[in-house]
């Protein structure tokens, strides 16, 4: 089926229709019953992914946590397999970030049958660990949390300036610092100095490099009160575009059968990329 037949029609019918609204719709009983069975089937795979990092539990328990892990993993499989069957464009699914998430979530396990030895053993824990992606893939069920996805894309251009002038600022108060220390008491280069600085004005403080003079406890002083007003800027820059994005219209939960793309007004017919009839 090229673009033209594409556009305008419903893509699926019969079964790979019904199993599209199922797995990517929300709005219906089916679908917020197979939402929350994903929901629940990641969560317990991730901690069972952690419980197996413990040296007592993985002694007693391995074995189960071990069977665990390859049923999740093959629902896992299972779940993505059918993804791909019920969308007309299933590479472009596979290449988005939903896709490649859901595909580090099941591929560690499989590549542990090909990685064994001890001396593979950190590269093994390595691709263990990875299976922690499965929590992304909540993002897909958090309709609130786009707002925020959104809001963070329109102020990126607004907290790059803002990071560039927190940056400038380091520069010229470590090198400073360092001029007011005379290369003492720790502050013995620009760079450590600049060090110091960060660590001062994100109000960390580890302690490990401290100003001596009177001078540098003066303009110490002022790079932490100075640090308290730098963090509520770009919490505020993200609220106002948060404010904004939950200000415009509610986007529906349809899922568009053909390009997988998300963020459809709520009496939307079509698809805003594609033309494909929605669901």
């Amino acid at each position: 089926m090229n673009g033209n037949e594409l556009a305008g029609k419903s893509v699926f019918v019969g079964w790979r229709a019904s199993l599209h609204r199922i797995i990517y719709e929300a709005d219906t009983p089916a679908g917020k019953l197979f939402d929350a069975l994903l929901i629940s089937s990641i969560l317990l795979s991730v901690l069972c992914v952690m419980l197996d990092s413990v040296t007592w539990i993985a002694d007693g328990y391995g074995g189960f946590l071990y069977a665990a892990e390859w049923f999740f993993t093959i629902l896992f499989t299972i779940e993505y397999a059918l993804r791909l069957m019920c969308v007309a464009r299933p590479l472009k699914y596979a290449t988005s970030f939903l896709g490649v998430i859901d595909l580090l979530a099941i591929i560690p396990t499989y590549i542990d049958l090909f990685v064994p030895g001890g001396r593979y053993l950190l590269v093994v824990r390595v691709l263990r660990v990875l299976r922690i992606f499965r929590t992304f893939k909540l993002f897909e069920y958090l309709d609130e949390g786009m707002y925020i996805v959104q809001a963070l894309k329109a102020s990126r251009k607004k907290i790059s300036i803002f990071l560039a002038t927190v940056m400038t600022a380091v520069v010229v108060l470590g090198s400073l610092m360092y001029l007011v220390e005379k290369g003492e008491n720790g502050f013995t280069s620009i760079p450590r100095s600049i060090y110091w600085a960060i660590v001062t004005l994100t109000t960390v403080g580890y302690g490990d490099i401290a100003p001596k003079t009177t001078l540098g406890m003066g303009l110490a002083s002022v790079i932490m009160i100075l640090g308290y007003g730098i963090i509520a800027v770009p919490t505020g820059i993200v609220t106002v575009e948060m404010v904004q994005q939950a200000a415009s219209s509610r986007k529906s939960t349809q899922v568009c059968p053909s390009c997988a793309a998300e963020g459809h007004d709520t009496d939307a017919l079509y698809c805003k990329f594609c033309g494909v009839k929605l669901n």
